[in-house]
């Protein structure tokens, strides 16, 4: 894979775990909690269906690239 086909599509922050604590929790997580958050939440997370679901809402069948097509990343 080339530098552009590693790239991160989507990704959750620290910040974004800290809200939903504060929300949650009232209060901020520490750093032996956001560990733990770090190394669980991808077993709460279906990324192959979300992906897929959003190929089906978004794209088109037909607008397949031809597979000589290169495809750039922005």
């Amino acid at each position: 894979m080339n530098s552009s086909e590693e790239r991160a599509m989507y990704s959750i922050s620290i910040e974004d775990v800290q809200h939903v604590a504060e929300e949650a929790l009232e209060r901020k997580l520490t750093i032996e909690e956001l560990k733990i958050v770090e190394n669980k939440l991808g077993s709460f997370i279906n990324w192959y269906d979300a992906v897929e679901n959003t190929i089906d809402l978004y794209i088109k069948k037909s607008s397949q690239p031809a597979d000589n097509e290169k495809i750039i990343f922005p």
